[in-house]
């Protein structure tokens, strides 16, 4: 059986955590910019490090597992 879990995980997140689709952490005008469609330097560093952040605790502290089939 294959564990569709780390998978699963990391597209949601991918998904929800790419700069400036959903929300900009830091904006270029506030803090926080919400679907601007925009992105900077910055921006993409500090989502990659939420990206990874969230991962390593959904995969290795709570360990989520799917199986099909």
């Amino acid at each position: 059986m294959s564990d569709w879990g780390p998978v699963f995980v990391s597209v949601v997140l991918f998904i929800l955590l790419t700069p400036g689709l959903l929300v900009q952490i830091p904006g270029k005008a506030k803090m926080v910019e919400f679907g601007n469609f925009q992105t900077s330097g910055l921006s993409i560093l500090i989502h990659s490090v939420l990206y990874f952040a969230l991962v390593c605790i959904f995969l290795l502290a709570i360990r989520i597992h799917m199986y099909l089939g």
